[in-house]
């Protein structure tokens, strides 16, 4: 196993090597297993870890379940979240409460193999700061979740000039330098990689195993497809135009200038040199012309707007996505 390098911490705390983050939502009847399968691969691999579930609001015996774990176990973290937030406001709770040098994340549906961790933790010591799981080869239904999940892969690879092929799977492993870099809002936790890609980070991915989900039926459906597709949209805005938004609401206010002096010069042509009446002959093109200044005027605007927001943004931004009720650990004897 790859050595890494360990922070200091108080006297009083043991050096957490690695923090595993799932994100638990009606998932009570693999939890159990979930925890053992984890357990038995993390002390195989020697390092100090700790196990953070999120509860994200479930409505069956999860939480009960993931209570009974931690009274139980000291390495074990419950988080208890006051509603359904989503995958990416739990996981940045995970993160926030994180306390390892390493942090894995990873569904809790058993779709992600525990048995896999290793291999993330070795190309982490290799170097790399992120490291991507890979549905090489799916199980998913091909028109529902496979061609929607390759185009959005696609775009999402183009747009951020990552070369990786899913980024969707959630099983992914961060240096804690990395993370804590990382601001998650909306669902974007999809789009982590593409994300860090702009800090300079060195990205790998690895194939993981896909499996069949074991119990239950997966949240996501169809309309998840859109879902996405805007956050492409959002995503390129980010990584080109989060801190300069006037050059994004810019570009098209140009064009619809652009076009407008383009058309209010072609009828003032008409109209002084062959003295066309401007009303009769270009009505509506006279009227789109004014459209399209007044839109244009609209982009500046709103492009002025966004850049005092950015700065805003930038320099007071401190508001969790998430609210959590409880957090349930077991306090190590002392002298452990």
């Amino acid at each position: 196993m790859a050595n890494f390098e360990k922070q200091p911490q108080s006297s009083t705390d043991p050096i957490i090597d690695c923090s595993v983050v799932v994100p638990l939502y009606n998932e009570s009847k693999v939890v159990s297993e979930l925890y053992q399968r984890l357990t038995k691969t993390m002390t195989a691999t020697g390092l100090c870890y700790e196990l953070i579930f999120i509860d994200d609001g479930s409505a069956d015996d999860t939480l009960r379940i993931l209570r009974e774990i931690a009274a139980a176990d000291s390495k074990v973290v419950v988080v208890e979240l006051r509603r359904n937030f989503g995958q990416t406001p739990a996981l940045a709770a995970g993160f926030d409460i994180a306390k390892g040098q390493i942090i894995i994340s990873m569904d809790g549906d058993l779709q992600h193999l525990p048995e896999e961790i290793p291999i993330f933790l070795e190309k982490l010591g290799e170097g790399y700061d992120v490291v991507s799981g890979w549905r090489k080869t799916r199980v998913d239904n091909l028109v529902m979740r496979k061609i929607p999940s390759r185009a959005a892969n696609w775009l999402a690879s183009k747009i951020s000039g990552v070369d990786i092929h899913d980024f969707g799977t959630t099983f992914k492993a961060y240096r804690r330098e990395v993370i804590e870099q990382l601001h998650l809002y909306g669902e974007m936790h999809r789009f982590i990689p593409a994300l860090l890609s702009q800090s300079g980070m060195r990205i790998i991915e690895i194939p993981i195993t896909n499996i069949v989900r074991p119990s239950g039926s997966s949240n996501y459906g169809l309309g998840r497809t859109f879902r996405v597709a805007f956050d492409l949209i959002t995503l390129r805005f980010l990584l080109g135009y989060l801190t300069k938004p006037l050059h994004f609401f810019g570009k098209a206010a140009f064009y619809c200038i652009l076009a407008s002096a383009l058309m209010a010069g072609y009828i003032l042509f008409d109209k002084l040199y062959y003295n066309v009446p401007v009303l009769i002959a270009h009505g509506p093109m006279a009227g789109l012309a004014a459209v399209l200044l007044m839109v244009g005027t609209v982009f500046i605007a709103t492009g002025l707007i966004g850049e005092m927001i950015s700065r805003v943004y930038y320099e007071s931004t401190g508001q969790k996505i998430y609210s959590v009720r409880t957090i349930y650990r077991r306090q190590k004897p002392a002298g452990q």
